[in-house]
């Protein structure tokens, strides 16, 4: 059985991921594992060193039994914060009807934990926007770009709000990226019988070299029971991509994490950190 791997922080696109996890797993016969990761540095106080020398050593043992008590309450507080988020997960996972999911509580850093947790999994779903969304509406999770950077597993990135998906796009260059995401739908039964997009943004106008990419896939698809539209459109990627998306009413944009580039071990690509930006829809990536 396929598992998906659902990050969550309890914020308001967490909701959101939940409705796209309860979505796809049957789809994808998958299990699903929420996990909720503690970071440690909010338990953390300030340093408990050895300020004897500067305020005295019965004031030094006071302050440090503050500090430590201190300390012990925000663990306490984290914990029923936990608790409290996946309850409220398995309540909507309960009452979707999904039964196969697994709540995970761990301390520690996310984007450390995550090869331990990713390593049986198939998919990890994860919000753009986490706890301080509202304080940063135009700006990525602080965790976002570095848990991408770090998966080596498919990662949808959920948008605010959720729709079922009936139709995709797959923006192909002929990349590794793109050939794994092509794979990924081919081999998926989750999106059988979807209208399928393939668009490749070429440079200018004309430009050949697009083309065998594009017919290549169209072959590949079709012998998987797809019929894809085809297209190659020149111009700005990020705003080919996102005009395509509003023109076509696409419910799903899957995409490479990586542009050809030099840097693309360090950072995800420009264009698709714009498109998660702005993208009113889940985005699914492949490095």
């Amino acid at each position: 059985m396929k598992r998906i791997l659902l990050c969550t922080d309890g914020s308001s696109f967490s909701q959101s991921s939940y409705q796209y996890a309860a979505w796809l797993a049957p789809r994808m016969t998958a299990a699903i594992e929420v996990l909720y990761v503690t970071d440690i540095r909010t338990q953390k106080t300030a340093g408990t060193g050895d300020w004897s020398g500067s305020i005295g050593i019965d004031a030094s043992k006071e302050l440090l039994n503050k500090l430590v008590d201190l300390e012990h309450e925000k663990a306490k507080l984290n914990h029923q914060k936990a608790k409290l988020i996946l309850q409220n997960a398995e309540h909507f996972f309960i009452t979707s009807g999904v039964s196969d999911v697994k709540f995970t509580h761990h301390t520690g850093f996310l984007v450390d934990s995550l090869h331990e947790f990713e390593a049986q999994v198939d998919l990890i779903i994860l919000g753009k926007r986490g706890e301080n969304a509202e304080f940063a509406s135009g700006h990525l999770g602080a965790n976002l770009e570095r848990v991408i950077h770090s998966s080596h597993k498919p990662c949808l990135v959920t948008s605010h709000n959720f729709q079922p998906i009936s139709k995709i796009l797959l923006a192909y260059d002929g990349g590794k990226s793109c050939q794994k995401a092509l794979q990924f739908l081919m081999e998926s039964p989750a999106f059988k019988d979807m209208e399928l997009h393939l668009l490749t943004v070429a440079k200018k106008q004309g430009d050949e070299a697009a083309m065998p990419h594009l017919q290549t896939a169209e072959i590949k698809a079709r012998t998987t029971g797809f019929a894809p539209i085809c297209q190659i459109i020149h111009g700005e990627a990020e705003k080919v991509i996102a005009n395509y998306v509003e023109a076509q009413n696409i419910n799903l944009l899957i995409m490479g994490a990586y542009a050809h580039s030099r840097i693309r071990h360090l950072v995800i690509g420009s264009t698709t950190a714009q498109m998660l930006r702005s993208s009113h829809i889940p985005v699914l990536l492949f490095r």
